[in-house]
Formats: structure tokens, C-alpha cells, sequence
């Protein structure tokens, strides 16, 4: 990082960076306060930047330029006061006037025009990974969700039992039998609703995987129709293809085999394998053929090293993976031939 490019913008675009000021990722808040205590010089845009993430979080929306030309021709013939050309003073103080006055106006304006939206950005919470990176978090209400990586979720602080996912989460909801508060997950294809449970959810491929483990869970999707589940069991749907998929989970079915930092995989063939690491490390995958792609894999395989995860991939299946810029290019290992 280059002094001259350490502006509040690199901060409050920094993954890792948000995740130190909230506190989230403890292997971020360790390299961010080492790299603080390193560079003293900067503590103030740091400050800067950490309250701006935990305060409001400013949208850059701005209302028409017609719309502020509109208002400013309505209040600058108001301001619009002649002074005699013997008293320059007093005429740098009208002068002052009329810009501050202005640009209260114009404030005021943008302020209307964005005053919802930072209404709701304040009262939103987000929770969100890096590539390759997991994390624990624990809700207001006492649920547990385990965040894959390159995945988030959202929630309205007066509702943290409402979530809205993106990506690949892990929940073990928190009952309240007192007044048996339910508890939703949202995604592009459908509705969670739970009492107290636990449960996988999936939203790569441009569908939503849902798996039971324990407990009962209502899913209701876009037109609807409402299907329950039991443990054991894997939904999955795609509101673009209307495709539903009802049935029992197999020991072939990857799902949530990367909590615990380890892809576990039974016969499981290497497209599938592969289809995880381009979502978690958000690379593309090539192949020399196609019939790499159906080479069986069963066994753990590490997940949050990437270098580490593609050699225990080869080995596995005997292949050869090249990794280069934002791609990795499997392909037959020739000492095999």
C-alpha cells in the first residue's frame, strides 16, 4: 500500500478493514491494529473511517439537477440584496451570506431526497466474508450462523429474525418458546420460516439449496405454495427455471461440509468439488476435457488455503491444476501417462 493511496475511500472499501472496526474476524482485527500501531500517521483517517462504518452509512444518491436549479431560482432572488460599492466590508459579508444560505439550501434538499435511505442504512446490519474466509457470528437473539466465504447476510436491527442471504450460511436458530418467536431466511427464490432449528442454505448457481438437519422448516416460495420439510431432507428451487427438487439428503450430497474448514466429500465428481472453490475463492475453472470433470473425490480437503486446497485436489484425482491470475485450468497430470 502506497502512502499517497491510503485515502478514507481504500478504508471504507476494505473488506477486511470493516470487519476489524466491527470487530467480526480475528485474524483481521490482529493484522489491522498491528499495521495501526506501524503507522501512526494514519490513525486519524483510520478514526475517520471506523466511525463512518459503525455510524451512518452514506449513500451517494443525488436529487436532479433540474430539481436544485428549480429550488435555488426560488431562493436566490430572496438573497439577492444591493449594497452600496463604499462599504466593501459589508458587502463580503453579504456575500458570505448568500453562500452559506445556498448551501444550507442545497444540503437541505439532498438531505430530503436521501433522508430515507439513511434512515434504513443506519438500522441495517450486514455481516459479509471475504473470499476463502469463514466466520462464526453469533445474533442479537442468540442464533448461530456459520458465514461461508464470498457470502452475506442483512438484518434490520428491530427484526434480527428477519435474514436476507446471499451466498452460503449455516443457522442453528435460537428458540423462544415464551412467545414462539419465528425465524426467516430470505433469498432470491424463497422464504425460511422456522421456530427453532437447524439448517444449510445455499443461494450459488442462480438457485436456493435448503437442507434440514434438525427440527421442522416451512419454506414458501414466490407463488405461494408452502412445502414443509423434515430433517434429512434437501429442497432446492430456481425461480428463473420454476424447477423444484424435493428429496431425501444421500451421502452424496455436498452440503455444509465446509463449517469446520474442511471440504468432506464422498464420491463426490470433481465439477461439483471445483463448483466450491470457484464460489468460496471467486476464481474461474477450466478444463483440458471433459472428462476430467467427473473424476470421483471422497476424503477432506482443506478450504481456507487455496494453495494448500488445489494440491490436495490433485492428488486426490491425479491431476494438474494451474493457477494464473483469477483461473485455475485443470488438466491430466502427464507423469500419469
Amino acid at each position: 500500500m502506497k502512502n499517497n493511496d491510503l485515502n478514507l475511500s481504500f478504508f471504507l472499501e476494505d473488506a477486511s478493514f470493516e470487519n476489524w472496526a466491527r470487530g467480526l474476524n480475528k485474524n483481521d482485527i490482529e493484522y489491522w491494529n498491528l499495521w495501526i500501531r506501524n503507522n501512526p500517521q494514519h490513525i486519524e483517517t483510520v478514526e475517520s473511517a471506523k466511525s463512518i462504518i459503525l455510524g451512518v452509512s452514506f449513500v451517494q444518491q443525488y436529487p436532479d439537477k433540474i430539481k436544485v436549479d428549480h429550488e435555488l431560482a426560488k431562493i436566490l432572488p430572496k438573497l439577492a440584496i444591493e449594497e452600496p460599492a463604499v462599504k466593501p466590508k459589508k458587502s463580503l459579508r453579504s456575500s458570505q451570506k448568500i453562500f452559506l444560505l445556498t448551501t444550507a439550501a442545497i444540503f437541505l434538499i439532498l438531505l430530503s431526497w436521501n433522508g430515507l435511505s439513511l434512515f434504513n442504512n443506519y438500522n441495517t446490519t450486514t455481516h459479509k466474508t471475504n473470499f476463502g474466509e469463514i466466520i462464526d457470528l453469533k445474533l442479537p437473539d442468540g442464533t448461530s450462523v456459520v458465514l461461508n466465504g464470498n457470502s452475506k447476510i442483512s438484518y434490520n436491527k428491530n427484526n434480527p429474525r428477519l435474514i436476507t442471504l446471499d451466498g452460503e450460511a449455516y443457522f442453528k436458530v435460537k428458540s423462544i418458546p415464551s412467545t414462539n418467536a419465528k425465524f426467516w431466511v430470505l433469498t432470491e427464490d424463497l422464504k425460511v420460516e422456522v421456530l427453532g432449528t437447524q439448517f444449510h442454505v445455499n443461494t450459488r448457481k442462480k438457485k436456493t439449496n435448503v437442507v434440514l438437519d434438525e427440527g421442522s422448516i416451512h419454506l414458501e416460495f414466490n407463488n405461494g405454495t408452502v412445502t414443509k420439510m423434515i430433517p434429512g431432507e434437501l429442497v432446492s428451487f430456481s425461480k428463473e427455471s420454476e424447477n423444484l427438487i424435493h428429496k431425501k439428503v444421500s451421502v452424496k450430497t455436498p452440503y455444509a461440509l465446509w463449517r469446520g474448514g474442511t471440504y468432506a466429500f464422498n464420491e463426490i465428481p470433481l465439477k461439483e468439488v471445483m463448483f466450491n472453490i470457484e464460489n468460496t475463492y471467486g476464481i474461474k475453472v477450466l478444463y483440458s476435457n471433459d472428462s476430467l470433470k467427473n473424476i470421483p473425490i471422497s476424503g477432506g480437503i482443506p478450504n481456507q488455503n487455496l494453495k494448500i486446497c488445489i494440491a490436495a485436489i490433485e492428488k486426490a484425482t491425479g491431476t494438474r491444476i494451474i493457477h494464473k491470475n483469477d483461473t485455475l485450468q485443470v488438466t491430466e497430470n502427464p507423469i500419469n501417462n
